[in-house]
């Protein structure tokens, strides 16, 4: 590739000669007329040629100048086209935002009616995905996820969660009413596998040994009935109490 020279010598060298004023072309640049004489004065030594009639005035443009101008000014004005398309493209573009297809389905899209409400004006876009989506890879532009400590970058908490037994009516019908941990003796345990060998994810191990301390019999609760990997899976099946019973 044909070694280019700096890019401030052709901004100088394309404002001065669709102006033919150094003055002026300083003006619009924020630069001083002598700092254009400089930069015009580079360009000339790496094209090898004079690129301006100085004198006798008014300015004026070489034959050599004549021939690069055109290309020079029609290359910034590609520049100016492709850097406008890219904003017009940000504008248009929908705002991306990605969480796990459990909580998307039970927590997020339940909710859009508020967001419509809010921004009618601003496309969403709902990226359902269980593993991690990179935003430093443009893969998405806000993620909502579960985490213990703040992740790096800019995140806000958005809220805190607790955990405690749950079941649909249905599975308790005829039975006697849950009161204390122990209650849940002979009712059917769901374990989801939250995150592979983390010691610190909520699974009824971890509650049965809080709850023991109100009430020793959570202690022989005994291990999940059914485990699932996906979440959605979990609560569906917490939803559907006749694949539960016996």
């Amino acid at each position: 590739m044909t070694r280019l020279p700096p890019l401030t010598t052709l901004r100088a060298f394309e404002a001065a000669a669709r102006r033919l004023s150094f003055k002026e072309a300083a003006d619009e640049l924020g630069l001083t007329p002598t700092a254009i004489s400089h930069q015009i004065r580079l360009l000339e030594e790496h094209c090898g040629k004079k690129l301006f009639r100085r004198r006798p005035r008014p300015l004026a443009l070489t034959d050599a100048g004549e021939r690069l101008f055109p290309s020079i000014r029609t290359g910034f004005q590609t520049f100016a086209t492709a850097l406008s398309s890219l904003d017009a493209k940000a504008d248009t573009r929908p705002l991306r935002v990605t969480t796990t297809n459990a909580f998307a389905s039970r927590w997020l899209i339940p909710r859009l009616k508020l967001w419509r409400k809010a921004h009618e004006d601003v496309a969403l876009s709902i990226i359902g995905a269980d593993r991690l989506v990179r935003l430093e890879a443009d893969e998405a532009d806000l993620a909502i996820r579960y985490a213990r400590s703040a992740p790096r970058g800019a995140s806000r908490e958005i809220f805190r969660d607790r955990f405690y037994p749950t079941c649909s009516p249905k599975l308790l019908a005829g039975r006697a009413p849950i009161r204390r941990a122990g209650d849940l003796a002979g009712l059917p345990l769901i374990h989801f596998d939250w995150f592979a060998n983390d010691q610190s994810a909520p699974n009824w191990a971890r509650w049965q040994e809080m709850a023991s301390a109100a009430d020793p019999r959570a202690r022989d609760l005994g291990s999940a009935t059914l485990s699932f990997r996906e979440e959605s899976h979990a609560i569906d099946a917490a939803l559907a109490p006749t694949a539960l019973q016996s």
